[in-house]
């Protein structure tokens, strides 16, 4: 115990102010422990975090945005985005979502899945693949604000107004893809069954900048990259000379994007649907 303090300062909290701080008094409660006369801080309780309907304490982290803050942030993005012409129609986006929802995402306790050198396609490893699904939406709560915003006929609107795109009765698919080294894409096209087609870029690092989607002409020659910039995106619509893909190069980190759709209501696998039971609508 401190010089001059008294066996009745022991056990029993005094509080303390202790200085001026951006014009804030900033106090402490201080204590002191019986146990070999020393000197400790006390905490105050925490406070007891929301519980979920099985009694069990949740804790989020980062903060989720309101739904409705999410769907204008998104539909803002979109309304905003800049048209470009050149191989073949696309849209240019930035500042897609809102930052914590970004963390969120980068966040998710999901290990990207280490293949190695793989060829060229996705459909080689779809079982290993991370769709947003009803299960993963129950458990994130990220997920859930997110889904339930992109579902949100102003955001079905703001597609259909900018990308002319047919959104009613079709159905959100996402994608949350974490590429490794070894990871490559050939040139390919979306198949006419994604209405829309959209990736939001979600990678940092010294090298990020050089992780952008490959862009190629109408002879499958390569003709430019996308910028990567961190919470941008690309939008295009499948057609007949709608070429990208991802040219082997190294992956120092994890390439992280989310790809985002409205798929048409035949698609087979309905197991990759954000929500096969409820379809896109503009009405509300």
């Amino acid at each position: 115990m401190p010089s001059g303090a008294d066996e009745r300062t022991k056990g029993r909290f005094i509080d303390v102010k202790l200085l001026h701080y951006e014009h804030e008094i900033v106090s402490v409660r201080l204590g002191f422990s019986p146990i070999r006369h020393g000197f400790l801080p006390q905490r105050e309780p925490c406070r007891q975090a929301p519980t979920s309907t099985k009694g069990q304490i949740v804790m989020t982290y980062p903060p989720v945005p309101a739904v409705n803050d999410i769907a204008s942030h998104f539909s803002a993005a979109v309304r905003a985005s800049v048209l470009g012409e050149t191989p073949y129609r696309h849209w240019r986006l930035c500042d897609v979502l809102p930052i914590d929802i970004c963390t969120g995402i980068l966040t998710l306790p999901i290990v990207p899945s280490m293949l190695g050198n793989t060829d060229g396609t996705r459909n080689s490893y779809n079982n290993r693949r991370t769709f947003v699904t009803p299960k993963l939406r129950q458990d994130f709560p990220t997920l859930a604000a997110l889904t339930e915003a992109l579902q949100r006929p102003s955001v079905a609107k703001a597609l259909v107004d900018t990308c002319h795109i047919k959104a009613e009765g079709s159905f959100l698919r996402i994608e949350y893809i974490q590429d490794t080294d070894g990871a490559w894409l050939e040139p390919h096209r979306d198949i006419p069954e994604k209405l829309f087609s959209m990736v939001i870029y979600l990678f940092t690092g010294p090298e990020a900048k050089d992780w952008g989607t490959d862009i190629y002409d109408a002879d499958v020659k390569w003709c430019g990259r996308s910028s990567g910039t961190f919470n941008s995106a690309t939008i295009f619509i499948a057609g007949p000379n709608t070429w990208h893909g991802f040219e082997p190069r190294p992956i120092h980190g994890v390439r992280r994007l989310m790809e985002i759709n409205y798929v048409h209501p035949s698609w087979r696998d309905r197991e990759q649907l954000v929500d096969p039971d409820h379809p896109i609508t503009l009405q509300g």
